[in-house]
């Protein structure tokens, strides 16, 4: 098939579509709920990656504190810093595999 009988195709297709007499081909994907971590689990992953707390807080976009914060309890990490936590912890190498930590 050459590229003007993929063309023609494909809009073949667009229209029956469009019309109702064809139906879309469609994936469904399920997101992982957010995991809440405890302090000792947000401790853990940053010892298991041999980072400092220094270190750790610029890996994770945030600032000394905010790690001591959630270190301690006195705050706790959303979003996509639970979702980082969580490839962490699946993969402690995972900072400087990344690229992220070199």
């Amino acid at each position: 098939m050459n590229a003007f009988e993929k063309i023609k195709k494909g809009l073949g297709e667009a229209i029956a579509y469009g019309q109702g007499t064809l139906n879309a081909k469609t994936t469904k994907l399920s997101v992982a709920p957010l995991h809440r971590f405890e302090p000792y689990e947000i401790r853990q992953i940053r010892v298991n990656t041999g980072l400092t707390q220094a270190v750790f807080a610029k890996y994770m976009g945030v600032s000394v504190k905010t790690v001591e914060a959630w270190e301690s309890g006195r705050n706790h990490p959303e979003g996509a810093a639970c979702r980082l936590l969580s490839l962490t912890k699946k993969d402690p190498a995972f900072p400087k595999k990344s690229g992220i930590i070199y």
